[in-house]
């Protein structure tokens, strides 16, 4: 082990007793064969196909010269954003819906990134189909804005329903706002998020009732048919069949929950046939305890060690209820998991050789990728105190076995030995090869944007720079 850089390192703690050695059970896989970007680049072509078809109809129903007033004109951009609008709905709701093939193309991360930058246009889209319909129609039938909005409520088939499910939508888009996400407790939040369920309910009706390009028989509204059949059915195979197809397989059950510090646990789990589980270092699962508490709600936790066919383990911080009642789990407890999930591993980098940076628990999926990586990687960790790292002793042995250069960075980012350990002159001191790596970052948010600002100023191209924040 290197000493650490500009900090203090932490003291060697007695663990605490484990079901295995913390030594790689299985051979470290050095022949990991990397995943190009050709699945995220197909996703992308099909987006950009599908956005292009939704709109088609009405290019092809508009004849030329046929926006003559400004009527015409409100009613084109309400019809246009109309159709935008229930086809990123759609693309929405797939994303949520925890395909195996999204799931491992793009990862959890870019998943809930482009959920959430979606979700935005989305919002966007509906608020701007809704007024620009009700302003075109009152100035057509001579109407205030407040008495076509009745009229519309009263006269025209579903629309209840579709103002319900833009005041619903509204309401998710709020609360997804991180300032107002991280005042929320997680449970309220997660239950406000699955009201976007009942946006493509409600919404679903007045599409095909009033929708100018959906209302006639034939291709198009066929077509829309279809698009709502496959995802209902990527939602009943994500979330349901496939999950279940797993857990039946695995029947995966709690073995051990072991005390890594005062706040953090590692929580060991035994099942069927755990060798032929396809999962990498790195990724992460959904995990559901059948314990009081615990049964009604899953959380995503990624490994802290690669797959050795006889047991799993997650490391998990205790920064709330959820994660407070893990800590009482019993053996034996029945565990539901869905994943894995995550393009955070060895097989998606880009370069021979790598630098880790971890901040407090996030060492747990970096400890599980240095399993899968070649020989020489690099590993920052930074914590606050001694007592707030945690696997150092396994770390340690990865330090001796595959000449991996570990430092632990001890203290608050504003003390001088962290500051200048995460700079760019810093880093090129520590790993003077680091533009030649891919880099993995893993941590609170703030030490990830930090981290990407550093690397990107030390020369490291995005690209080989890879991320795993704790708030998504």
């Amino acid at each position: 082990m290197d000493p650490s850089y500009g900090g203090r390192v932490a003291p060697r703690q007695q663990a605490a007793p484990a079901p295995a050695p913390p030594e790689p059970a299985v051979p470290v896989h050095l022949g990991l064969p990397r995943r190009g970007p050709g699945a995220r680049r197909a996703l992308a072509a099909l987006f950009w196909a599908g956005l292009a078809l939704s709109v088609l109809p009405w290019w092809l129903n508009t004849p030329a010269g046929g926006l003559a007033t400004t009527g015409d004109v409100l009613l084109a951009v309400g019809r246009i954003t109309g159709l935008i609008g229930g086809y990123l709905l759609l693309v929405q709701v797939l994303m949520m819906s925890r395909l195996a093939v999204l799931e491992r193309s793009l990862g959890g991360e870019r998943i809930s990134r482009l959920h959430r930058d979606l979700g935005a246009t989305l919002l966007v889209a509906m608020l701007a189909h809704l007024a620009t319909l009700v302003v075109a129609y009152a100035e057509a039938e001579r109407h205030s804005i407040l008495g076509e909005v009745g009229v519309m409520l009263s006269d025209y088939q579903d629309m209840l329903s579709a103002f319900v499910a833009a005041g619903v939508l509204v309401v998710v888009a709020f609360t997804a706002i991180r300032a107002i996400r991280t005042r929320l407790p997680y449970e309220l939040w997660y239950v406000l998020h699955l009201a976007s369920y009942a946006v493509l309910v409600l919404g679903y009706a007045h599409q095909f009732s009033n929708g100018a390009e959906l209302y006639p028989q034939g291709p198009v509204r066929t077509g829309w048919y279809g698009a709502y059949l496959l995802v209902i059915a990527a939602l009943v195979w994500g979330r349901l069949l496939a999950p279940l197809h797993f857990n039946l397989k695995h029947r995966l059950r709690v073995a051990e929950v072991v005390a890594e510090s005062p706040d953090t646990i590692s929580i060991y789990l035994t099942g069927r046939d755990l060798a032929s589980l396809p999962m990498l270092g790195g990724q992460y699962f959904r995990w559901r305890f059948f314990a009081r508490g615990c049964w009604w709600q899953s959380h995503p936790f990624s490994l802290s060690a690669a797959a050795n066919g006889r047991w799993l383990r997650l490391t998990v911080k205790v920064v709330g209820a959820h994660t407070a009642d893990l800590r009482d789990l019993d053996p034996g407890t029945r565990v539901w998991a869905e994943g894995p999930s995550g393009t955070f591993t060895a097989a998606h980098r880009r370069r021979h050789r790598a630098l880790l940076i971890a901040g407090g628990s996030g060492i747990a999926p970096l400890r599980a990728l240095l399993e899968e990586l070649p020989p020489g990687a690099a590993v920052i960790y930074r914590a606050r105190t001694p007592q707030d790292v945690l696997l150092h002793h396994e770390l340690d042995w990865f330090a001796r076995a595959r000449q991996t250069s570990v430092w632990y960075v001890i203290g608050s980012r504003h003390e001088p030995g962290p500051r200048q350990v995460m700079s760019p002159e810093g880093l090129r001191r520590l790993v003077p090869d680091v533009t030649r790596r891919d880099v993995y970052l893993c941590g609170p948010s703030g030490l990830i944007d930090e981290a990407v600002r550093v690397l990107r100023q030390a020369g490291v191209p995005r690209r080989q720079i890879h991320q795993a924040t704790f708030e998504l």
